[in-house]
Formats: C-alpha cells, sequence, structure tokens
C-alpha cells in the first residue's frame, strides 16, 4: 500500500479469512489498531487527530441466515469484551438483513420475518441504531430489469457515545456505479469548536412562498421513514438546519435591508421629482408649468393654493408614496 498510494495504510481480516473480504485503509496521520477480527467482521480501535479514541467494526455479513446469526453473537461478545456501552462505538457495512417490512421494495413482504427480528434484539441489546443519512433509501438492488428488487442491506450504526464525541457526523448513499451497493460516504465528522445557540422558530417563516416546499425536500432527504423518536430528532435537525439557512439568505440584518430600501426609494422620489419639475422635451417643460400653476392657483380657482416650497415637496412626497 505505501508503495502504491504514498502516506496511506491498510489492514484486512485475512487471518480469519483467506479471501480477506474486509479491508480497512487510512491515512498516516490516522492511528489505527485492530482489537478482534473474523470472517464477518474486522474491529478496530480509531484514533484521530486530536480526539479521543473510538471503535470501529467493518461488517460484511453472509448471505446465509444462520451464519448472520453467528455474526450476532459474535457482536454481543465484542460489545460486553471490550466494555462498548461506555465507548464511542461505530459499526458499518453490509449487512444483508433488512430491519423492517419497508426496507424491502416489494409490497409483499409486509410483516417481521424472525432474521428481522434477531437483528433487531442485537443491535437493542447492544444500543446501537442508524446515524442520520441522505441519498438514497435502498443500498442494494439486484440489477434485474424484469423484476427488479431493492432493500436497505448497508447501513452505519452508532452508539449515543459516538453522537456525543462527534454531533455533526452524518451519512450519505452515493448512487452505486459498477457494484449493486450503493457507497457509503461518513460527512462531517467533526468536534464543534463552540457551542450551538438554541433554535427559535419564528412564526414569519410560515408566509415565505417556499417555506412548505423547503420542509418537504428537508423532510424527504434526511432518510428514512422515522420509526424512533431518535430517528424522528435526527429529521427535525435536518430541517432546523435547512431553516436557519432560509433566515439566513432572507431575514438576516433585516435593519440595514430596511434602510437601503428607505435610501433608494428616497432617490427614487428625488428623481421623480427632478423629472417632474426640470428634465424632459420642450412638451414636457410645458406639462411642468402647467402643473406648477394648479399647484399655485388658489383653492377656490380649483388649485391646490400651496405657494410655501416646503409645504409643496411635503404634498409631492406624499402623493407620490
Amino acid at each position: 500500500m505505501g508503495k502504491l498510494c504514498r502516506g496511506w495504510n491498510y489492514t484486512s481480516n485475512h487471518l480469519a479469512d483467506d479471501d480477506g473480504r474486509i479491508i480497512v485503509i487510512w491515512k498516516d496521520n490516522i492511528s489505527v489498531r485492530v482489537l478482534q477480527q473474523s470472517q464477518q467482521a474486522l474491529t478496530c480501535e480509531v484514533k484521530l487527530p486530536g480526539t479521543p479514541a473510538f471503535v470501529y467494526t467493518a461488517i460484511y455479513a453472509s448471505n446465509e441466515h444462520w451464519e448472520r446469526t453467528d455474526l450476532w453473537v459474535e457482536l454481543l461478545n465484542t460489545y460486553q469484551t471490550f466494555s462498548l456501552d461506555t465507548t464511542p462505538w461505530m459499526v458499518g457495512g453490509d449487512f444483508n438483513q433488512i430491519l423492517h417490512p419497508a426496507e424491502h421494495s416489494l409490497l409483499d413482504v409486509n410483516s417481521l420475518t424472525p432474521p428481522m427480528v434477531d437483528f433487531r434484539d442485537c443491535l437493542s441489546q447492544m444500543g446501537l441504531s442508524d446515524l442520520r443519512f441522505q441519498g438514497s433509501f435502498y443500498s442494494w438492488t439486484n440489477r434485474s430489469p424484469d423484476r427488479p428488487v431493492a432493500k436497505k442491506l448497508d447501513r452505519l450504526l452508532i452508539n449515543s457515545q459516538i453522537l456525543n464525541l462527534f454531533p455533526g457526523c452524518s451519512a450519505f448513499f452515493l448512487p452505486p456505479l459498477f457494484s449493486d451497493h450503493s457507497r457509503l460516504l461518513n460527512l462531517d465528522f467533526k468536534i464543534p469548536t463552540s457551542g450551538t445557540r438554541p433554535f427559535k422558530f419564528f412564526n414569519y417563516l410560515t408566509k415565505h412562498p417556499g417555506f412548505h416546499q423547503l420542509v418537504l425536500e428537508a423532510w424527504t432527504q434526511a432518510g428514512a421513514t422515522a420509526w424512533t423518536l431518535t430517528a424522528l430528532s435526527w429529521k427535525q435537525k435536518q430541517i432546523k438546519s435547512d431553516l436557519k439557512q432560509l433566515t439566513k439568505d432572507i431575514f438576516s440584518q433585516i435593519q440595514l435591508r430596511v434602510s437601503e430600501a428607505n435610501r433608494v426609494l428616497q432617490d427614487r422620489i428625488n428623481s421623480l421629482c427632478g423629472v417632474f419639475l426640470w428634465k424632459g422635451n420642450i412638451e414636457a417643460h410645458h406639462t411642468a408649468r402647467v402643473s406648477w400653476n394648479e399647484v399655485t392657483k388658489p383653492k377656490k380657482e380649483g388649485g391646490l393654493g400651496i405657494n410655501d416650497m416646503l409645504l409643496w415637496n411635503k404634498a409631492c412626497c406624499l402623493k407620490l408614496i
């Protein structure tokens, strides 16, 4: 690896599987130490510059249900062995198993099956849940034009300690290219440099013409249907982020915008007054003189009876406004 890609390192599960189906690659400034490996999982301790260490488990689950059951047992043992109830832990990869019927594209898959229940029970015991994500909901397709099938087989799971360590992290499923699986990226994996201000929802946002479309798009892009309070919370945070951006783009520095609008209005009034009194061709000058005569003519003769220039300016401006 060092010869092909300078500054990069890798490890794999070749010691547990001759095929070595799991490979983890990282840059030199990242420290990775293998804790445990098997045919279906590779667990490492990862240390990023300037951050506490966390544990990452890469998954490539078997196509056979009985072998996946062994993987669930292995993950539970890993959870207990390394005290991952109090350690930041991330588990990602191809689990070859859906959690819910909605994660299958076929409508006749409409009830929980024993493999789904086993997978769900395993995650529940370890306190793992899906990291919020964007992009494609289904991560795998059979690429069959006659009977297409899509499933959510790939996922990135985290415990609560990961969120405490990296509160801004999120995942993105890229469109599949040559593979039948979607590529998965982990984004915004950083520690915030300062605290965040509390979010306040202002009712005037609902009057913006793009409000409903913005909320709809943000809710859709936030990923799957929110089956748990955690998933619902992530979707709400995505909407909050977009609403903050809307407020910044449309309503920020409103005092300066009002002042600028007032200045533009005054410039326009001055311009109109100038055109009305002095500019234009001969016909326009004639019209201006006629208009001025009407302004200064006594009221009993049908005019406005304004001889004071200050009062006339005030009346003219009010009429233009």
